[in-house]
């Protein structure tokens, strides 16, 4: 079986960052937000984390290579149509469910069984014991869990939904595409309804059997080294010393984090500081909108502050 941790949550939460510092652990490798794959990467052939084109990326063609055949076999409209079909968040409710109509099932061992075929091939091609897949969708997750080579293990990641809200009003260009786009932006009242949406979609998937463990972007930030000790034991891993974190400084190096937030392209010296500005950015009224919105769980994640 090949063993992955998936990293889960509402985008903006920080899990690119984490992604980015369990790479640097002996053993593991990041794939970044393997559900984009198919479509950035394969069919649009945009950047890797490495600098160079999809289809240029001596890691990721091996991986083709080993998985398919190479990726000219890939139908990625049927991934696609797959998707469409299985994995969105209204799904879940039936995802969960242990009374799933069989042809409902086919569908979800069809797409499940394209990311096993990618995994086992990364697997191969890095030699890594753990793979890191920070796709975030919790409809993703529970696909997952249906594929039998496939050792599932959840990070949920939470920051304060106001934090959350914030990112989601900035403007972040994408360089990986060669042009002008911009990521996703969402209106704060939209970014806390999602934010309840996806993270509450995590409750479910250890009543499913899949082992869920929860940290806060904050926490993260506080002491990343205990942090990384604790994930690499949830992992199985050895315990790492975590030596490329000095004096509240991540020395990371380069990945081939196929999709994602543009931190995947960083390399060097990264300083591990919690970004707040929403405290003084996000307009007051904007701010005590989000946070009565996501009130009851940002309670139940420990978040007690005012709106």
């Amino acid at each position: 079986m090949v063993r992955v941790l998936f990293l889960g949550g509402l985008g903006r939460s920080g899990t690119t960052l984490l992604e980015r510092l369990l790479g640097e652990l002996p053993g593991v490798c990041p794939l970044g937000e393997v559900v984009h794959l198919w479509q950035r990467d394969v069919a649009d052939d945009e950047r890797c984390a490495c600098g160079k084109h999809f289809s240029d990326c001596e890691f990721w063609s091996a991986v083709g290579q080993r998985a398919f055949g190479g990726w000219h076999h890939v139908d990625v409209w049927r991934i696609l149509a797959l998707r469409e079909a299985v994995e969105r968040t209204r799904h879940i409710p039936r995802l969960a469910s242990v009374r799933m109509p069989a042809a409902h099932r086919a569908l979800v061992d069809e797409y499940a069984d394209w990311y096993a075929r990618l995994y086992e091939a990364a697997a191969a091609v890095s030699g890594a014991s753990v793979l890191v897949d920070s796709s975030k969708h919790a409809a993703l997750a529970y696909c997952l869990r249906f594929a039998p080579s496939i050792d599932l293990r959840v990070v949920h990641m939470v920051r304060d939904s106001r934090g959350v809200a914030y990112s989601w009003t900035k403007h972040v260009a994408r360089p990986e595409s060669d042009g002008f786009d911009e990521m996703t932006r969402y209106t704060p009242s939209r970014s806390a309804l999602l934010w309840n949406a996806h993270n509450t979609a995590f409750a479910l998937l250890p009543r499913c059997g899949v082992p869920v463990r929860r940290l806060r972007y904050e926490d993260l930030l506080a002491d990343p080294v205990s942090v990384l000790q604790q994930l690499a034991a949830f992992a199985d891993l050895p315990s790492p010393s975590v030596d490329f974190i000095q004096d509240g400084v991540a020395s990371l190096g380069p990945c081939h984090s196929a999709a994602g937030n543009p931190m995947r392209f960083t390399v060097g010296p990264v300083p591990l500081r919690r970004d707040d500005a929403w405290r003084s950015s996000l307009p007051t009224g904007q701010r005590r909108l989000v946070g009565a919105l996501t009130s009851p769980l940002r309670q139940v994640y420990g978040y007690r502050g005012r709106s």
